[in-house]
């Protein structure tokens, strides 16, 4: 796979493609709105510079292959809706993390279930992964729902050193 691609994922009704400079103000939102990170511990983005930083830090992943992160809008509407990504790899390239986020006017429309579904084929089918997990937060309903509903099983006794209250999901090649 070239180095700097990054593949457009098209399904029904969405579009998943590079995450661009011009996103700055949506990627700012999803990484600072209290209710989007109601959940989730990272760091936020309010300002522009900050925004574009991490547009040029998934940028310098995608070209390293160390990071596949999409944009997700409708393909009715070019508008970035969230985004979703595969990261944090295992050495042998076997195992990654899922990590998505939506804006909550978006939510429960399905359009996450829609876009994962298309990435958990591109990692196992393009990437050849054997093991994709999700890390999420212990209350997160919504999200705990959208990793059952797609065959994700709870791993017990497993925990997230870097946060408490997760908890880890994973899916082996094959369950999908």
């Amino acid at each position: 796979m070239n180095k700097n691609y990054l593949p457009k994922i098209k399904t029904e009704r969405l579009l998943l493609r590079e995450l661009k400079q011009s996103d700055w103000e949506v990627i700012s939102y999803l990484r600072s709105d209290q209710i989007v990170n109601k959940f989730v511990k990272r760091p936020s983005a309010e300002t522009k510079e900050k925004a574009l930083a991490f547009i040029s830090k998934i940028s310098d992943g995608i070209k390293k292959q160390n990071i596949y992160y999409w944009s997700i809008s409708e393909k009715s509407n070019p508008e970035m809706v969230g985004s979703i990504c595969l990261w944090n790899f295992s050495k042998d390239k076997k195992t990654a993390e899922i990590g998505y986020d939506l804006n909550p006017k978006f939510q429960q429309k399905g359009i996450m279930n829609e876009a994962l579904k298309s990435v958990l084929e591109f990692g196992f089918e393009n990437l050849k992964l054997e093991v994709i997990e999700a890390f999420t937060h212990k209350e997160n309903a919504s999200s705990k729902k959208l990793l059952e509903r797609n065959k994700f099983k709870l791993i017990r006794g497993r925990k997230d050193e870097d946060n408490k209250d997760n908890i880890i999901y994973e899916i082996k090649k094959g369950s999908s």
